[in-house]
């Protein structure tokens, strides 16, 4: 499966991506819709804000094809484009007698309390802040994610029945003992809100400002003074986000400062695109060694210039300082977005602790404390909105296990015959689809007003046609074929081998194919899926009809029993 379908194996959710692709090009938006949400229980948002590490393996942007297809872009077309009519489906299970509390309303959180109440559980959310959603509501600019788009989304989960209470703190407000002797299991799911301190001389100051808290502040309405000079320290979204507000809130100067280089970045290339396009500078190889201020509030910041050292073992490349390097600038404000950790403090018992995460138990999502699961980024450091909502999937479905004694969903691939061959040859060759987008100043006249415009039905449409449909797969039936060659001569690509033999695996079951260039040695025709673009045309010249087409999907199966 991770061969055939490269881009759904990234996905931490597992997306049925060709699939919902497919359904766009057909012009079938609520389907496609329906399709994310199965797995991805926020598609519109997602469709804005995701990592995209699925685009980091598309098969079309492989050295020789091209440029990967725009698949989150694509996601966000099928929420935009759907009908306002659309009916939000669910595959409801008998109600249990079963209560379990989440903390945490924020992406983990919110895909646990989903599906445990579509399994049937009477589900309680306890969130600490005025709004739901965690870091799309507060630690995400709506420049990039607006919040009627969050809300909608939200709404949709909250309306299974879901008890929301807002303004609860655990451990503060109520404590978490309670919790465990009301409900019948309780998973934390509490997001990263500590963030982590440079440690250094002057970060006391006024002016200094953690990544985080600086989000919030906007988020929650305020507009800190940040005068015209802003270094920002960190390379993750969260930093970036920063530089593009502080440019919106009247900087002049905004530079992102990194330790190691610029294709170190935790961030995809479409972000650092847009942030250099608002004229934020990046500037690699350097790391603060103190914040210069006078009265109480920042002046300058002190750099020391690094190099990169190389090592055996992962990480292979660390930053080292150089002596004698340190260098001055003035500044007004200083931003530190180096990352975030969990708050365990509302935890009695004490918890087991991975380094400052939650531990869990291997393979699991238990914690040290019997009846308390935990998912999301309290359990992994800060990660992005598709492994949060993968995670607390995977823990409501722990739990439900628990309960009822047996797995009731389980992931299968679904193998069937397909005559969904009707991509042309051409598609190959459509221009990747652009994104639209505010000009430089419109940009900077709200800072609510979303940045990216979406794609209109037919940029949709060119877009989703680029996709190879890599849950097709070719296969030559060797009894059949004659050996004419036909299929490797119109082949576009290498992905048609001649061969030999085949390696058998100690287990007995079969291994890679042996190839060979001499036709006399030749014992079979064979497609390589891993390089084949679905073309179709070896189909079409093939005189015997000895090559079949499957479509090969990784699909959830109800195992009730």
């Amino acid at each position: 499966m991770a061969e055939n379908v490269p881009c759904q194996h990234a996905c931490p959710a597992q997306t049925n991506i060709p699939g919902y692709i497919r359904c766009i090009v057909e012009q079938r938006y609520g389907r496609s819709y329906e399709l994310n949400r199965m797995v991805n229980i926020l598609p519109g948002v997602l469709g804005r804000i995701c990592s995209r590490p699925c685009e980091e393996k598309c098969r079309h942007g492989e050295a020789d094809l091209g440029q990967p297809v725009n698949i989150c872009h694509l996601k966000r077309a099928a929420a935009d484009l759907k009908s306002p009519w659309h009916r939000i489906k669910e595959n409801l299970y008998t109600p249990s007698d079963k209560k379990v509390a989440v903390i945490g309303a924020g992406p983990a959180g919110l895909a646990a309390a989903y599906e445990l109440a579509t399994l049937g559980h009477k589900v309680t959310v306890y969130e600490s802040q005025e709004r739901p959603g965690g870091m799309l509501m507060y630690g995400i600019p709506e420049f990039r994610l607006p919040r009627d788009i969050v809300t909608l989304e939200i709404d949709n989960i909250i309306r299974l029945g879901i008890d929301l209470k807002l303004g609860v703190s655990i451990g503060k407000d109520l404590p978490l003992g309670k919790l465990m002797k009301t409900y019948d299991a309780v998973i934390a799911a509490t997001g990263c809100l500590h963030s982590f301190a440079l440690s250094i001389p002057g970060e006391d100051l006024e002016g200094v400002y953690s990544g985080l808290d600086f989000m919030m502040r906007i988020n929650t309405g305020e507009k800190p003074a940040i005068g015209s000079r802003v270094a920002v320290i960190g390379g993750g979204f969260t930093a970036i986000d920063c530089a593009r507000m502080a440019i919106r809130l009247g900087a002049s100067k905004v530079s992102v400062n990194l330790r190691k280089t610029e294709e170190y970045m935790r961030i995809d290339a479409h972000e650092k695109k847009e942030a250099k396009f608002e004229k934020i500078a990046i500037y690699g190889l350097v790391q603060p060694v103190r914040i210069m201020g006078e009265k109480g509030s920042v002046t300058g910041i002190t750099f020391e210039r690094t190099r990169l050292k190389y090592l055996a073992e992962p990480p292979y490349r660390v930053a080292v300082p150089i002596e004698n390097s340190e260098f001055t600038i003035p500044i007004d404000t200083v931003i530190v977005a180096i990352g975030q950790y969990p708050v365990t403090d509302y935890i009695k018992p004490k918890l087991k602790l991975n380094g400052k995460r939650i531990w869990t138990a291997p393979d699991t999502f238990k914690t040290s404390v019997k009846g308390l699961y935990a998912a999301g980024d309290c359990i992994t450091g800060a990660t992005d909105v598709i492994s949060a909502i993968a995670r607390g999937r995977k823990a409501a479905l722990e739990v439900d296990a628990l309960f009822v004694k047996h797995k009731r969903k389980k992931t299968m691939v679904r193998i069937e015959s397909s005559e969904q061959t009707d991509r042309k040859r051409s598609d190959d060759f459509i221009p990747r689809s652009q994104m639209a987008t505010l000009g430089p100043r419109r940009r900077l006249v709200d800072i609510t007003k979303e940045v990216e415009l979406g794609y209109d039905a037919i940029a949709a449409e060119e877009e989703a046609k680029r996709c190879y449909l890599c849950y097709l797969k070719y296969e030559i039936d060797v009894n059949r074929c004659i050996y004419c060659f036909a299929c490797i001569d119109v082949a576009p690509r290498d992905c048609i081998k001649m061969i030999k033999d085949i390696d058998i695996k100690k287990d007995g079951s079969y291994g890679e194919l042996v190839e060979t260039g001499e036709w006399n040695n030749v014992v079979a025709i064979a497609i390589d899926n891993k390089r084949c673009i679905r073309c179709g045309q070896c189909l079409e010249v093939c005189p015997v009809q000895c090559i079949s087409v499957s479509k090969v999907e990784l699909i959830e199966q109800d195992m009730e029993r």
